[in-house]
């Protein structure tokens, strides 16, 4: 198995436990009603980017031209504030059962686009394999109760979740190679700064109106979750995932989330471990299998 990189899909399950367990973190955070969800986009961007730029400060300087500069705002645009804006503005419209099916479709955009702008040939075993993932996904989602806790304009949000998705997918395949000329720190800190640049005055009225001391502490050290591992750690882990392995199979390790979910949910008590869900995790770590052995990119056979 050529492709197989231990570094890589260590890093891209890495991002996605960090991930699946910011979605209970979230909901705890927004259960108060003071936090908006445009306000926790700030958060996460504003506070990775001083992060990154704080760990910036120790490692050796890279020079970048205008050109790459542009280029990095464009993916801060797709990867960071289209794709966190949209899914958490989209949640907060939908049920999280309707959006985490939504999510289970990432993998099938990645596939397709890495067909269209990479030459990424879809091949019978990355077709079964996203189908594999996608069913044990679905299996874990409506095992966890998907169709209760309805929001209040469920079509409009299933389509803004979708709209992260795509934006999430059209950044992982367009910039899967130009990402490999710098390091991962100084792409992190240019991504989320042109992130934060225009997140945060958009928000200007909400910050202002918005009662800080009413907030408690663990609602803060939810926000600290969210920021230091669901983003500056994640991040450094999707880098990674993506600079090791090819697009369609950074997409796959989104159905690790689900998985993520119920285990959070069996510990917690709210859960049971059965039949189904092993099946489920089973066919989604097959999935991941079959797409990491099926034919790659002609690009990525050369390197």
């Amino acid at each position: 198995m050529k492709d197989f990189n231990p570094k890589g899909h260590l890093a891209m399950l890495g991002a996605n436990v960090c991930w699946g367990l910011m979605s209970p973190v979230v909901k705890l955070v927004f259960a108060s009603g003071l936090i908006a969800p445009l306000i926790m986009v700030d958060f996460r961007v504003a506070g990775a980017a001083a992060l990154f730029w704080l760990t910036s400060l120790f490692l050796p300087h890279e020079n970048m031209p205008a050109a790459d500069a542009l280029r990095l705002f464009g993916a801060g645009m797709l990867g960071i504030l289209l794709n966190q804006g949209c899914f958490i503005i989209g949640v907060s419209l939908t049920s999280p059962g309707e959006a985490s099916l939504v999510t289970t479709t990432m993998p099938m955009w990645v596939m397709l686009l890495a067909w269209v702008f990479l030459r990424e040939p879809i091949t019978l075993k990355k077709a079964g394999g996203i189908i594999l993932g996608a069913t044990g996904a679905l299996i874990l989602i409506f095992g966890n109760g998907a169709k209760t806790a309805g929001g209040t304009s469920p079509a409009l949000g299933d389509f803004i979740v979708l709209m992260a998705q795509l934006s999430y997918a059209t950044y992982l395949t367009i910039y899967r190679n130009f990402i490999r000329k710098y390091s991962l720190v100084t792409l992190m800190k240019w991504m989320f700064l042109s992130a934060a640049i225009v997140s945060l005055p958009a928000t200007i009225p909400q910050i202002a109106s918005t009662d800080w001391s009413a907030i408690s502490l663990p609602e803060w050290l939810g926000i600290g979750y969210v920021v230091v591992f669901g983003t500056f750690v994640a991040y450094i882990c999707i880098m990674i995932g993506q600079k090791n392995l090819r697009p369609t199979i950074v997409g796959m390790y989104n159905y690790v989330q689900p998985i993520v979910a119920t285990l959070v949910g069996i510990c917690l008590g709210l859960d049971t471990f059965n039949l189904a869900k092993a099946m489920a995790v089973l066919l989604i770590f097959s999935g991941v299998y079959l797409v990491t052995i099926s034919k790659a990119a002609p690009n990525d056979a050369k390197q």
